[in-house]
């Protein structure tokens, strides 16, 4: 029996006349996601997209699992096709569904009529079909609000589609929907789980690290490309942007008061990161900041970092504990990575008591106490960028 893919929207239905303009992006993404397995039909039509291999030699597993981490799917199903009529349909059925109702005990059925001309009402097909299942598998037992098995017909335009099982998807809108922005990335759990979060909304993610040898070693930088290695299942290819920035932050622990050293740094890093936004045409910045988790993530210390942004910085988690986060972070995989004991540049010249409740005014004076203007320019030019591919 042909099987195929059914990938169900989440919010794009909502989208109105921008709807086509969603569909087609996301066709685009799923396109991208199964280039390396082979060739596909992906089709659209009534709010859903159809996915089949074209010589059948990739397994619906291993679609599904492709394809349940791209944003702007809301479920995922395999379905077995069959012809608009329901004594095939009922015979297809025991079929394709033969192991998982032999196994089950309770079960219900879901009828779907988007073709309107098909002969039977939903409910006809519900009761008809769920009295055809009871006389071939006589162990079940019908149960409309628990059952093990839920049996869907969906009689469409050009075919029944009939499933048991639903894959919930990575919901969300399709990544580049939303415009690009530069996530601000550490080795820590924090970031990636950032990215992930703003990718859901669509937003297309480059990211941006600072390394610091040799107080920094080449593996902290590895680590930090293997966390983008991970997020890219969700987000995409990621434009990765290394900044040295060894010489700014000893000139910040030379002439710098010790206590604001953290926030400068922050605002430092913000310039420079507004600066490679322009190159990719990002709009906004992401952080994985979270309201008191450290000194420098203070309300008072956030407001002296944003003072010296010319664009807007999104911050995910900036309501969530360190529990919430970690559970997301191991849900995308990036948790056991980030745990990873190689310190980033964050770590180095920790004043052993921040200011925490600091002005603009005082970082300011701190901060112009010495010209960085060329250490930011010469920091810039001397990025590498390198491309992590899904």
């Amino acid at each position: 029996m042909k099987e195929l893919i059914l990938a169900k929207y989440g919010e794009i239905a909502l989208k109105g006349l921008n709807k086509n303009t969603f569909e087609n992006l996301l066709i685009k993404n799923m396109k991208r996601r199964l280039d390396p397995l082979g060739k596909f039909h992906v089709t659209k039509m009534q709010s859903t997209i159809y996915v089949e291999s074209e010589d059948g030699s990739v397994d619906a597993d291993t679609i599904l699992e492709k394809l349940k981490t791209v944003f702007g799917i809301a479920a995922l199903c395999k379905a077995g096709v069959m012809e608009k009529d329901f004594e095939k349909i009922a015979e297809g059925t025991f079929e394709y569904l033969e192991d998982v109702l032999t196994y089950a005990r309770t079960f219900k059925v879901e009828a779907k009529r988007a073709d309107k001309h098909f002969p039977m009402k939903s409910p006809e097909i519900c009761m008809e079909l769920g009295g055809r299942i009871l006389e071939k598998f006589p162990h079940l037992t019908v149960d409309v609000k628990n059952p093990d098995v839920t049996v869907t017909v969906e009689i469409r335009d050009t075919n029944a589609y009939v499933h048991a099982v639903r894959i919930q998807g990575a919901g969300g809108l399709p990544v580049g929907s939303s415009g690009n922005a530069m996530l601000l990335i550490s080795g820590g759990i924090d970031s990636p789980v950032a990215g992930y979060m703003m990718a859901k909304r669509g937003i297309h993610v480059s990211a941006v690290h600072f390394i610091s040898p040799p107080y920094t070693s080449e593996r902290a930088r590895i680590k930090v490309e293997q966390l983008c290695e991970k997020i890219t299942a969700y987000c995409g290819d990621i434009a990765f942007f290394c900044v040295p920035f060894t010489e700014i932050q000893e000139a910040i622990k030379d002439n710098c008061p010790e206590e604001y050293f953290t926030i400068i740094m922050r605002r430092l890093m913000m310039e420079i990161a507004q600066r490679l936004s322009e190159r990719e045409k990002c709009l906004a910045l992401i952080t994985g900041e979270s309201v008191g988790q450290v000194a420098s993530q203070t309300l008072s210390a956030i407001a002296c970092t944003d003072a010296v942004c010319r664009m807007p910085v999104f911050r995910p988690l900036i309501g969530m504990d360190k529990t919430e986060i970690i559970e997301i972070s191991r849900k995308i995989d990036t948790f056991d990575i980030s745990i990873q004991p190689y310190e980033d540049c964050c770590t180095v010249f920790t004043p052993k008591h921040p200011k925490t409740k600091p002005t603009v005014e005082e970082i300011e004076k701190a901060q112009n106490s010495f010209d960085f203007s060329k250490m930011v320019e010469k920091a810039v030019a001397e990025t590498e960028i390198k491309i992590i591919r899904h």
